[in-house]
């Protein structure tokens, strides 16, 4: 007899080959297991990278090269502002540290002979004096005059707003032709490559959950592991639930911030009965298995099942522990008919004789 082995979230479910006249079913022993206690609860997606970029200089809209609902690259032009004002101040800026230097480079000459003839005993300690203030005040004015120029640049690359992220426009604020000043907002965005679900747990559980810090998000047919848990460390004061924050790896399912999904946080452990997936039968209202006794008689029954971990669905009713089950229903159900045939056949026989 061959034995087989399928996995489940870590839960082992043993199989192997039942004979049955004159083929095989593939079969399962439905096993009680250790499994994870979730406590389920509604979350809403929302985006990890979002925000509004506002001005940070002063000056009129020329271009705006994005709209609602555009995706942009990060680091593409979003929207250009008029610069002349900027580009003068960087020019006169530019000027101001020239000379600074030409000061600068006068004094220390001045400094380097005045040093010579002090040496010399040439001058007097006031003129010394007098030199090595000069070059320090000639020192600062370039220094003063090089911050000037660094924050000149700086505001003519303000009139330049680039975005911080890749994402979609999610609002417009401006139109071309305002006169925009520092703090102004102009372009609203959300980044969907970084999601997380944010989800309101009860303060009755929210001790269990710290524990284990354990949870799961549903996403279509998959079970999806957070990357990082955050906790609320207050609760809210009208609600009195703990705001908890799931960030999400990259899957391939459409998410966008404000859907609603499911999240499973884990609150402890229980036995369960589990069952392959493919073994359970639905049949309109009815769910079921097709289960195989030691004689080989195979008896269609009714179950109860619960959530499912992987490949595997928790049964609630209808079978016990060792029960053994067939994995290929179409199989199982086609032999059942052939058993009643046969069995009908012979209680014909004998009624005849």
């Amino acid at each position: 007899m061959r034995r087989l082995t399928l996995c489940a979230l870590g839960v082992w479910l043993a199989f192997d080959q039942f004979a049955l006249a004159d083929s095989e079913l593939e079969t399962a022993v439905v096993e009680q297991r250790t499994v994870p206690r979730e406590y389920r609860l509604d979350g809403i997606v929302e985006a990890v990278n979002r925000g509004t970029i506002s001005a940070q200089t002063q000056g009129e809209v020329l271009e705006i090269f994005y709209d609602v609902d555009d995706f942009v690259e990060e680091g593409s032009l979003v929207i250009r502002l008029k610069d002349t004002a900027q580009r003068a101040r960087v020019a006169q800026a530019t000027a101001q540290l020239k000379a600074a230097a030409a000061r600068l480079q006068q004094a220390r000459d001045d400094h380097e002979r005045i040093s010579g003839l002090f040496a010399k005993k040439a001058v007097s300690r006031s003129a010394m004096d007098g030199a090595e203030a000069e070059l320090k005040t000639a020192q600062a004015n370039q220094e003063s005059a090089s911050s000037a120029l660094d924050e000149a640049r700086e505001q003519l690359a303000y009139t330049r707003i680039e975005a911080p992220y890749r994402g979609i426009v999610t609002e417009r604020h401006v139109e071309v032709g305002e006169i925009v000043q520092p703090g102004t907002p102009l372009i609203t965005g959300i980044s969907l490559s970084e999601l997380r679900v944010v989800i309101d747990v009860p303060q009755s559980v929210i001790a269990q959950v710290r524990a284990l810090s354990e949870a799961r998000v549903y996403v279509g047919d998959r079970a999806v592991e957070p990357e990082k848990i955050t906790f609320s460390p207050v609760a809210d004061a009208g609600s009195n639930t703990f705001m908890v924050r799931l960030d999400l790896p990259p899957i391939s399912q459409p998410l966008f911030p404000g859907m609603f999904v499911k999240a499973g946080l884990i609150i402890g452990k229980n036995d369960a009965l589990l069952v392959p997936k493919q073994a359970v039968v639905h049949r309109s209202e009815v769910t079921g298995v097709y289960s195989l006794r030691e004689n080989g008689d195979i008896r269609f029954r009714h179950i109860r099942t619960g959530r499912e971990l992987g490949d595997a669905l928790v049964v609630l009713t209808g079978l016990a522990k060792d029960d053994r089950v067939a994995l290929d229903p179409v199989a199982a159900g086609i032999r059942l008919h052939e058993q009643l045939e046969q069995a009908r056949a012979a209680a014909g026989e004998g009624h005849d004789g």
